[in-house]
């Protein structure tokens, strides 16, 4: 194959088309650039002095609930579950429940005037992020002279926490991503207490390792499964712990599996493109394939993972070789740009051609930068919960592996960024024959594998209703959509036996991700045995297990979790 084009033609419906996300072009502005005033803000200010109504009722409503506030009056309350305001200082003390009521009262004053603007999408959105950094960045609870938490803290170590916290805060501000640090260094050791399944390097090339896991069955099923990680985090997430891994779970139950674990690239392979990677999934197959003696495989990809498997499939069904693939899962992965939520609106042409040049001049895109736009996305979550821990209380973040994976980050090759920046700006893979690789136009609608997609309702980085219409374009007489409760990574890290766990499936028949919300049927727990089921009865007959893994062509090279995966 040969680098993948674009063709100039933007594709149109009756929602923009928009970026991949800002994962891939919102780290070029940093946090800063994404909180200065812009036109959107102008264009609030416009709206809001043509309903001076609105304004008078809102500014009133509010000036009676601060005097009500001030004289103690006040009967607002946090929502359920705001553990910002737990402590019960926030409610006896009056001074502390008095600045509490006042926030509540401001924050929710500012929001409604944001809904009540009637922007457009994109405006609404943008203004979203920045309302939300700045109400949650404002909270009392985040200021050291007002959190109880943190003199209490101060009073039991006599003076130790503060002591603690200011060297916690030097440490994480020296460097990259800035931002409060959620998991201990060296709280987790791959391959002892982090990706811990059995199995061993079968296949390395400049690009990627293929690792294959042992069998823990007598019998395995004939079709194999191959896992496709994202490219901007490391792979392990799929086997992230004992108990809590998803390799772990499928080889006890009969399916051969085996992943990808992608090179962390550095300058020097800033030509690693589109191309690049749809090659290596393909010489990933072959050597699948061979070691199962199969002529088809399973192929299962995770948030930018499931665009490059998705878009492997689409090449393969355009040259012909469509029927390698035995089924098609996308997690997490929005194909469909179209009003992908904020990190969707964050970005334009701008904006994509400045992070694009950037990529370019260093080879790659800085992980830690990632990471950024990670935590700011979320920023209670996943700043101010942790200012308060681990600065204001000086207290080490509790060991969390999920986190601790989160924080080991990677870099993409200039090459790739820039690729699917292209196809986000264009929204290419939403429309047959946009896109083209070596030549040949790529078509979602010709992968006709049965397809299994699963987005997570609390996505903050690929919303599910973007996950839904992805799996649209898919052409496949039989695509299962199942929506997880939780976000991105928890809807993934989901196994069996959690009481608040739920989740909706049901058949890609609906116009609307509503009405397919409506319709669609809950079942209590995890998704993970509905999914088993499912490969399962796509994966053939069972065959006696494998005594080894690899065989004569690809002898076992490391021992799981391989070499790429400590690669900084």
């Amino acid at each position: 194959m040969t680098t993948p084009t674009i063709t100039e033609t933007v594709h149109r419906s009756d929602e923009p088309a928009a970026p991949l996300d800002l994962l891939l072009a919102g780290s070029a502005r940093g946090l800063a650039g994404r909180m200065l005033p812009d036109r959107g803000w102008a264009r609030l200010a416009g709206k809001l002095a043509t309903r001076p109504g609105t304004l008078a009722h809102r500014g009133g409503t509010l000036a009676r609930e601060l005097a009500a506030v001030a004289t103690g009056r006040a009967d607002r309350a946090p929502a359920k579950g705001d553990k910002r305001f737990a402590d019960p200082a926030w409610q006896h003390n009056p001074w502390l429940r008095r600045s509490m009521q006042a926030y509540l009262a401001t924050a929710d004053t500012a929001y409604a005037l944001l809904a009540e603007a009637d922007l457009d999408w994109r405006d609404t959105e943008r203004l979203r992020f920045v309302l939300d950094n700045l109400v949650e960045g404002l909270a009392p609870s985040n200021n050291p002279l007002l959190n109880p938490l943190g003199w209490k803290a101060l009073i039991d170590t006599g003076g130790l926490s503060a002591l603690r916290g200011a060297r916690a805060f030097a440490r994480d501000m020296a460097t990259k991503p800035r931002v409060p640090a959620m998991v201990e260094p060296g709280a987790y050791t791959l391959g002892e207490t982090v990706a811990v399944t059995p199995g061993a390097v079968v296949l390395r090339t400049p690009v990627f390792e293929l690792i294959q896991y042992a069998p823990q069955t007598a019998t395995v099923h004939e079709v194999p499964l191959l896992m496709v990680p994202p490219v901007i985090n490391k792979y392990y997430i799929t086997d992230i712990a004992p108990g809590r891994s998803m390799i772990e779970y499928f080889v006890a139950r009969g399916q051969q599996v085996f992943t990808i674990s992608w090179r962390n690239p550095h300058a020097e392979h800033r030509d690693w493109d589109l191309d690049t990677y749809v090659t290596a999934i393909i010489e990933a197959m072959d050597a699948v394939q061979t070691i199962a003696g199969t002529d088809r495989t399973h192929l299962q990809g995770s948030c930018s993972g499931g665009i490059l498997a998705a878009t492997t499939a689409a090449y393969l069904a355009a040259t012909g070789h469509g029927d390698r693939v035995a089924g098609l899962t996308l997690a997490v992965t929005v194909l469909d740009q179209a009003r992908a939520g904020f990190a969707a609106a964050a970005l334009d042409e701008r904006t994509a051609a400045t992070a694009i040049e950037r990529s370019q001049s260093r080879g790659y895109l800085d992980g830690d930068e990632l990471a950024e736009v990670f935590a700011w996305l979320r920023p209670t979550d996943l700043v101010w919960r942790y200012w308060v821990n681990n600065y204001l209380q000086g207290r080490p973040p509790a060991p969390f592996d999920v986190l601790h994976w989160n924080a080991d980050t990677t870099r993409m090759a200039a090459g790739l960024h820039r690729d699917l920046v292209r196809i986000g700006v264009t929204n290419a893979l939403a429309a047959p024959g946009l896109m083209e690789l070596s030549g040949t136009p790529i078509d979602l609608g010709a992968v006709t594998a049965d397809a299994y997609v699963i987005g997570g309702i609390a996505d903050h980085i690929s919303p599910w209703q973007g996950c839904y219409r992805s799996a649209a374009l898919l052409g496949g007489a039989d695509t299962r959509f199942v929506l997880s409760t939780s976000g991105h990574v928890a809807a993934l890290v989901n196994p069996p036996g959690n009481p608040k766990a739920s989740f909706r499936v049901g058949p890609v028949d609906a116009d609307t991700p509503e009405q397919w919300l409506d319709r669609a049927e809950v079942t209590r727990d995890s998704w993970w045995p509905d999914y088993a089921a499912w490969l399962a009865a796509r994966s053939g007959p069972t065959v006696p297990a494998p005594a080894a893994v690899g065989g004569a062509t690809h002898s076992p090279l490391d021992a799981a979790p391989g070499t790429y995966v400590h690669h900084s």
